[in-house]
């Protein structure tokens, strides 16, 4: 209902001035600048940001749950960065605070047995708590004409590590893959927590960074947003990651390759010890990830329009993670047609695996407390080979504030749970500046 009354109000009001130009199709905001206002703030160093993403799924065919359900999950940030070099004269600095709110529910509850749930989910943007949250407050500092760079206060590690651009509904395709897999360690948006990043710029076009994240409870227990204590640590998070940004060829095709390493100091059970309804054994987590995400045409010269390559991988350790390895790719197409050339189409398809270590602890964990059926209420859904993920969306650029994308997805073996049937789903996303 919100979203319709959007799109009636954008296409009726398509003529305002630039000095009040609320709905303006032209305009970058819903509630536009403010009589100029917010322009002149912006160019003076204080830039506010106020955005809502929804994503609705529907379940088509399959799942666990073969009726039709349908769900809805939203967000809303709010957000200020203050521009300190124009502001305080303050040499490459700048000020970063949002507060995040999730609300709704998940189709991906509905899809896999409720026992094990999805791998992956068919609504991003639903997760981590529904809940408020202090997402970021960060200051960062630039240091010898840029070279060095320096970022600390409360952060998500994804926000600077494995980092992509991606408009995909499904969590498969999305930014920050090595913290989805390995998400009790490496927490992505709307999660922070105390930590900091110093990045290295070798070349303009070369870098490597590494950062240090604090581990405790509070960082994505719900209701617990706001609580900023560093105790109790359990460990810490240490990313390290080596990147290339090159401009290719004679139209300087953007790219972005990604190369990283991470490591938890904090203690996981190893499902390999695992005997007598117990674990005997910890270790610290660690694994590597891949991206590499390359535009490979444009369009008259133009690099706003083409297409574009996303391949992505993530290997974690066999002895704490639930998922040893995930793999994706991904083509988006800017422009395809010339009556639409801000529109975008996107396909791709993702493998996540289950580590065989984590489903010879289920089978274990079943043979000795006796249970042998699928459906007996304490049985543990066996998890096993890989849960497949696909989707194709239409992006609608419908003005400089509104994006809304229809998908539709195809999840295989939802959990890596052979008796749960393959899913069709449907699904609609929308992104609204106001």
């Amino acid at each position: 209902m919100l979203l319709s009354l959007i799109i009636l109000g954008a296409s009726a009001y398509p003529a305002i001035s630039s000095a009040a130009d609320a709905f303006s199709a032209a305009s970058p905001w819903m509630f536009g600048d403010w009589g100029g206002t917010r322009s002149q703030l912006k160019q003076e160093g204080v830039d506010f940001q106020v955005n809502y993403t929804m994503e609705s799924a529907s379940n088509l065919a399959g799942g666990y749950h073969t009726a039709t359900t349908a769900r809805y999950s939203d967000q809303w940030g709010f957000g200020v960065n203050l521009d300190l070099q124009k502001l305080l004269n303050w040499n490459d600095a700048e000020f970063q605070m949002t507060i995040t709110n999730r609300d709704g529910k998940n189709l991906s509850d509905q899809i896999g047995d409720p026992r094990t749930g999805m791998l992956s989910s068919v609504q991003e943007v639903y997760g981590r708590g529904q809940t408020w949250r202090l997402t970021q407050f960060w200051l960062r500092k630039g240091f010898f004409d840029h070279m060095l760079d320096v970022k600390a206060g409360r952060l998500t590690v994804a926000e600077d590590f494995d980092t992509i651009d991606s408009k995909f509904q499904n969590l498969a395709f999305g930014n920050g893959q090595a913290g989805n897999w390995r998400g009790d360690h490496w927490y992505n948006w709307p999660v922070s927590q105390w930590g900091g990043r110093v990045k290295l710029n070798i070349t303009p076009e070369v870098f490597m960074q590494v950062g240090f994240y604090n581990q405790n409870p509070y960082n994505y227990d719900r209701g617990d947003g706001f609580r900023l204590e560093f105790s109790p640590t359990v460990g810490n998070l240490v990313p390290v990651e080596l990147g290339w940004t090159p401009k290719l060829g004679a139209d300087n095709l953007p790219g972005n390759y990604r190369l990283g390493y991470y490591y938890s100091s904090a203690n996981d059970n190893v499902y390999g010890s695992w005997r007598n309804a117990g674990y005997h054994d910890t270790a610290h987590a660690y694994g590597g990830y891949l991206v590499a995400q390359q535009q490979l045409t444009s369009w008259h010269g133009s690099v706003n329009r083409g297409l574009t390559l996303t391949v992505q991988a993530v290997m974690n350790d066999h002895k704490t993670s639930k998922t040893d390895n995930y793999q994706a790719i991904a083509l988006t197409w800017k422009g395809p047609f010339d009556a639409r050339p801000e529109d975008e189409i996107g396909v791709g398809a993702a493998r996540i695996h289950v580590n065989s270590s984590y489903t010879r602890m289920l089978r274990d964990e079943n043979h000795f407390y006796g249970v042998n059926s699928y459906n007996s209420p304490t049985y543990l859904p066996v998890q096993s080979g890989a849960e497949y993920d696909y989707e194709v969306y239409y992006n609608v650029q419908a003005t400089r504030w509104l994006q809304v994308r229809p998908n539709l997805q195809l999840v295989t073996a939802p959990g890596a749970v052979s008796r749960v049937k393959n899913a069709f789903v449907g699904g609609l996303s929308a992104n609204i500046n106001f």
